[in-house]
């Protein structure tokens, strides 16, 4: 006859009792005996079920000494305790998990002598603002094209601030940064000479 351990509708088991208090528990004593009075039947000891070539069967309905069912009840309760973690420990992990992929992530990258304003890989432009810009140009540069990969000024900003976000299951870390193009700025046009005063060509 084999006996596996088999616990029961997720029954919480406990220690019957103390070595102290169990001294007055005759060696021999089964588990049906011990069950058989009615104050008992609600221990848990009395409602753990095991399998028995293959049968479900309450310890009280066997011959085990009441002794070797204590212990049988302890290592249970030993294995439910540390299922009850090694749940609550991967639950931990998959919200965590969870939580990572659905956060979002933000930089600033600020651009500068460029009309041309990108993102790293993974993440997705959100905003382009022209910062500082040179007046040899002609002043602020029109903004001509915006999307989510880049944004381009119609001339060379001194300075643009782009804002580019993706999720953090996608995209590396923030880091927000410098970066100097380093595009030349177009030549000034040619200042016309004023024109030459005509003569003055009085006549008496």
């Amino acid at each position: 006859m084999t006996l596996t351990k088999m616990l029961s509708g997720g029954l919480a088991l406990a220690a019957l009792c103390v070595t102290a208090a169990c001294t007055s528990i005759p060696n021999d004593m089964t588990v049906a005996q011990y069950c058989a009075n009615p104050d008992k039947a609600s221990e848990n000891v009395c409602r753990l079920k095991v399998e028995i070539d293959g049968q479900s069967t309450a310890l009280a309905d066997t011959n085990m000494r009441l002794s070797d069912a204590l212990s049988l009840t302890a290592t249970a309760q030993s294995t439910a305790d540390q299922a009850r973690a090694d749940a609550a420990a991967a639950m931990a992990r998959a919200e965590e998990a969870m939580a990572k992929e659905d956060q979002m992530l933000c930089e600033t990258r600020t651009i500068q002598k460029s009309n041309i304003g990108t993102c790293r890989e993974g993440y997705t432009l959100t905003s382009c603002t022209q910062t500082r810009f040179t007046y040899r140009a002609g002043g602020p540069s029109i903004l001509r094209e915006i999307n989510d990969q880049q944004c381009r000024f119609q001339d060379r900003v001194l300075e643009m601030q782009v804002r580019c976000c993706g999720m953090a299951s996608a995209a590396p870390q923030p880091a927000d940064e410098t970066i100097d193009e380093k595009m030349p700025e177009p030549a000034a046009p040619p200042v016309e000479p004023p024109p030459e005063a005509e003569p003055n060509t009085l006549q008496y």
